[in-house]
């Protein structure tokens, strides 16, 4: 069966290895963006960020039917965006400080509006961590951060997308000048 699978997926292998889905996605990211008339940073956040944090959702929900705690998909929930975010902005940061410094010139980053974000993100972080802690130690919630009654796990969904709408709402906002920091 798995020789059956590698002939058939052998074309998708090679199409993945010679097309960089990473240039295809901010291109087409950010066409449709134009199109439907988004900024690129309000882009980012949603359509970019779904595309690289999708896969990571699927490993989170595999570890945590495999596994008898949710240590491990919680664990991998904020590894892997900490990778994203430190990997997708450091990385290309330091090779572009360390090219520029051989020409004797500063690389100069404009923060534009990743001050903001990153303040509502650990802030809308913090809640969520809150909400991880209450279900773990509060019978309401079955002392569990996975699974328990229907009641609590709807509250804590819902909770969760509210969050993820504030942030990308109160970004929104920021990015076409509504809020002022």
């Amino acid at each position: 069966m798995d020789c059956m699978m590698h002939i058939f997926s052998f074309p998708w292998k090679i199409l993945g290895a010679l097309v960089p889905p990473v240039s295809i996605l901010g291109d087409l990211a950010s066409i449709f963006g134009c199109m439907v008339g988004l900024k690129d940073a309000i882009t980012a956040i949603t359509l970019v960020a779904l595309g690289t944090s999708l896969p990571d959702t699927f490993a989170s929900k595999i570890a945590a039917e495999s596994d008898t705690t949710a240590d491990n998909a919680v664990g991998n929930v904020t590894g892997s965006n900490a990778v994203n975010v430190f990997l997708g902005l450091g990385l290309p940061w330091t090779i572009a400080a360390i090219y520029w410094a051989t020409k004797d010139q500063v690389f100069v980053v404009n923060s534009g509006n990743l001050g903001f974000s990153v303040s509502v993100f650990m802030a809308t972080t913090t809640i969520c961590l809150a909400l991880l802690v209450a279900r773990r130690m509060l019978a309401f919630f079955g002392k569990g951060e996975l699974g328990g009654p229907v009641g609590p796990k709807m509250l804590s969904f819902l909770i969760l997308v509210l969050l993820w709408l504030a942030y990308v709402s109160l970004s929104v906002l920021q990015v076409y000048g509504y809020v002022h920091v």
